[in-house]
C-alpha cells in the first residue's frame, strides 16, 4: 500500500475535514503517498486528484464542511462510469480508497471494492441513519445546532405565545428529531419510527394550554411529510397561534463539535490501517464508544433500531 487517495461523497457533515486530515497524517506517518480526490465520485471520474501533504490539512480540524468538496455523480451509478473511475485509480498508481460519506457514498465504495479495488468507508453524515454504529460523523454537531435553535425560537414563542413547530432533517431517520426533542425540552416529537396522529399532538397542546402554558415547541423530522401542512392542521385544530420554522442546511455547518472531531479523527485513522492491513470493502464505526469495522454489504444491510425508551421519556417528561 504506496498511494492512498480519499474523497468525501454526498451531503456535507462537520467533522468531515477532521477525518480527511486524520487520513492524511496518518497514512503519511506510515509512509503513504496521500492523494485528495475534488468533489467525491465526480472528481474521481474526471480525474480530479492531488496530492496532499502535512500542511494541507493544517488548521482544518475546526472547519465545517469538506476541503475536498463533495458533488453527486449519477455517472459513477453506471458501469461505464465506475470503469472510469478504476481507470484513473489506475493511472494515478493508487492502491486503496477511503470513501467519507453515507450509505449512497458506501454504495459506492462496495461497487469498487467488487470489482477488485480496495475501498474503505467512513460514516459521514449528520443523519446518523447507518445501522451498524452508533454515530456517524456530524451528528453530535448538528443536535447542537438545533439546540441552539430551539433556544433562541422557544424565546421568540414565549413573547408572542404561540407554538412553534421546527422541521430539522434526518430524511427517513428520526434521531436528530428525537435526541434535540429530548435535549431541548420540547412538548411534543414527531419522528417516522414511531406512528403518529394530528389528534394525539393537539390534545398534548391543549392539556399544556389549560395548564396555564402559553407556548409550546413540536420537534417535526423531516420524514414525517409536510412540516407547512402539519402546523396548519395543528392550529386550526387547537385554535392556537403556530408557525413553522424550517432550519434545513443550517444543520449541516458550523464548527463540528469535540465529540465529532475525536471521532472523524479515530475513524480516518482506522480507515488507513485497514487498507494498510490488506483489507477491503469494511466500513469503519463506533459501537459501544469502540472503534469497530464491519463488512460493507452487512453494514448497508443492518436495519436501524430506534430509541423508543427515550422516545418515551421526552413524552413523560413533557407532561
Amino acid at each position: 500500500m504506496k498511494t492512498i487517495a480519499v474523497l468525501t461523497s454526498g451531503g456535507d457533515a462537520p467533522g468531515m475535514n477532521a477525518a480527511i486530515r486524520a487520513v492524511v497524517r496518518y497514512g503519511i506517518y506510515h509512509g503513504c503517498k496521500v492523494l485528495g480526490v475534488q468533489r467525491g465520485f465526480r472528481g474521481l471520474i474526471d480525474g480530479d486528484l492531488f496530492e496532499m501533504d502535512l500542511s494541507s490539512v493544517g488548521d482544518i480540524i475546526h472547519r465545517g464542511g469538506t476541503i475536498l468538496r463533495s458533488a453527486r455523480c449519477l455517472e459513477f451509478k453506471t458501469e461505464e462510469g465506475r470503469e472510469k473511475a478504476l481507470n484513473v485509480l489506475k493511472i494515478f498508481k493508487v492502491d486503496g480508497l477511503i470513501v467519507i460519506g453515507g450509505d449512497g457514498s458506501f454504495t459506492g465504495a462496495r461497487k469498487l471494492s467488487e470489482a477488485g479495488f480496495p475501498a474503505i468507508g467512513i460514516p459521514g453524515t449528520i443523519d446518523n441513519d447507518l445501522a451498524y454504529t452508533d454515530y456517524t460523523i456530524g451528528y453530535d454537531t448538528a443536535i447542537n445546532t438545533v439546540l441552539d435553535a430551539i433556544s433562541k425560537i422557544r424565546d421568540t414563542s414565549t413573547s408572542h405565545e404561540r407554538t412553534s413547530v421546527i422541521e430539522v432533517m434526518g430524511r427517513h431517520c428520526g434521531d436528530i428529531a428525537l435526541q434535540a426533542g429530548l435535549g431541548g425540552g420540547a412538548e411534543a416529537v414527531v419522528v417516522p419510527e414511531v406512528e403518529w396522529s394530528i389528534e394525539e399532538v393537539c390534545q398534548k397542546m391543549m392539556k399544556s394550554k389549560n395548564r396555564g402554558k402559553k407556548h409550546s415547541i413540536i420537534i417535526f423530522a423531516e420524514g414525517c411529510g409536510d412540516a407547512n401542512e402539519f402546523t396548519k392542521k395543528v392550529e386550526e385544530k387547537t385554535g392556537m397561534e403556530c408557525r413553522t420554522t424550517t432550519l434545513g442546511h443550517i444543520q449541516r455547518g458550523g464548527s463540528p463539535s469535540g465529540f465529532d472531531r475525536t471521532l472523524a479523527s479515530k475513524l480516518g485513522a482506522r480507515a488507513v490501517q485497514l487498507l494498510l492491513d490488506g483489507q477491503s470493502s469494511r466500513v469503519v464505526g463506533m459501537k459501544d464508544h469502540k472503534i469497530v469495522d464491519v463488512d460493507i454489504i452487512e453494514a448497508l444491510e443492518m436495519e436501524s433500531e430506534f430509541d423508543i425508551e427515550a422516545y418515551e421519556l421526552t413524552k413523560i417528561l413533557s407532561i
